[in-house]
């Protein structure tokens, strides 16, 4: 059994009530309580029954405490979390842990100078949909990918908050970007990146993004289109991948997996079908004699996880899921993005990864 660790959660806004839940029903973590600049909040706090301190100086100086959960605006999470560090705690910060890749290496220099791990919360790992398409791609059934989309989309703008503020790290590409770049990556987990190409949208809000187009260029030819819109009231379908040999598509996150393939491709004497003024034989559906179709099943999964690995981590029973080297790349394309849309034309990205090939 994992000795339980205990935890301070700095931050009580919509994510650090989030994670005061997951900790409260953990079986690796323990809660300590919670701090943040509202004193407001802290009361709220309070009457859910969860400690409130006073201040993070407080926090950081309960020696009890082995590590904290940073759930505050963007801006805020890298001193924060040097400050943790040097006063002996572990740090799980939000995502993105910050704006730019200078200092997020400041960050991971002051774990390696303290000793302390350092880790961002990616929860959308554990997301049944991304797991899916990452086992499709893995399979090779559908033969040499060459494209794969995911898309986030609603109809409600950028939330009324910090989010709609570029001091603060606001903008779409840094709040659900960061996650659906992590998960490509995580899915093409064999290639490198070429180029960048990213289109944002300022619909409703000048200031930051509130919706974006973003190209990935892998060598061997496969694309990845990365969208989120918050002016959609139709969304396209979260997943969507296609190879020589098949497609699969996953229409909403909570939905199985279809997957049609090709069996047969030389289908004689394709009879030419009629579509709104003229023919086509091209886009002639196909015999159901040449092509299979199947579901994938949705599968387990437990975002617990990120906290037990985070746990173990830092009692040296396991290496950390979540590693600087991917939370580096995930920076530096977002910052290839901004410069993608800010010179409008693609950009060359000089890719790395870590020892995955």
């Amino acid at each position: 059994m994992t000795e339980k660790k205990r935890c301070a959660v700095i931050g009580y806004g919509g994510m650090g009530k989030w994670h005061t839940r997951y900790l409260l029903e953990s079986d690796v973590a323990i809660l300590s309580g919670i701090y943040d600049i509202n004193p407001e909040k802290s009361k709220e706090a309070e009457a859910n029954g969860i400690h409130a301190y006073a201040s993070y100086e407080e926090v950081l100086e309960d020696s009890s405490i082995d590590f904290v959960t940073i759930a505050t605006p963007n801006e805020l999470h890298k001193p924060l979390a040097i400050q943790a560090m040097k006063a002996g705690k572990h740090v799980i910060s939000e995502k993105p842990v910050t704006l730019s890749s200078e200092d997020l290496q400041e960050i991971f220099d002051a774990s390696e100078k303290y000793g302390r791990l350092f880790t961002t919360h990616q929860n959308r790992r554990y997301d049944v949909d991304y797991l899916m398409m990452k086992a499709v791609y893995a399979s090779g059934e559908l033969g040499d990918v060459f494209g794969v989309e995911s898309r986030i989309q609603g109809s409600r703008g950028i939330p009324g908050d910090w989010r709609g503020k570029k001091e603060h790290g606001g903008g779409m590409i840094l709040d659900w970007g960061v996650h659906l770049i992590d998960q490509m990556l995580g899915i093409i987990n064999d290639r490198l990146i070429k180029k960048v190409y990213c289109v944002c949208d300022h619909i409703t809000n000048a200031e930051v993004d509130d919706g974006f187009k973003l190209d990935l260029m892998f060598e061997g030819d496969l694309t990845a289109r990365i969208e989120v819109g918050t002016s959609h009231f139709i969304s396209l379908p979260r997943f969507y991948m296609t190879g020589t040999n098949g497609s699969a598509i996953i229409s909403d996150w909570r939905d199985k997996t279809k997957i049609v393939c090709c069996k047969n491709w030389e289908e004689k004497d394709v009879k030419p079908v009629v579509t709104a003024a003229g023919l086509t034989k091209t886009m002639a559906p196909r015999n159901e004699n040449t092509i299979t179709t199947k579901e994938m099943e949705r599968p387990d999964s437990d975002v617990h996880n990120f906290y037990r690995n985070f746990v173990r981590a830092m009692s040296g029973e396991e290496e950390q899921d979540v590693t600087h080297v991917q939370l580096m790349r995930s920076m530096k394309i977002m910052e290839a993005a901004f410069e993608s849309d800010r010179l409008g034309r693609p950009v060359d990205f000089e890719d790395f990864h870590d020892g995955r090939k």
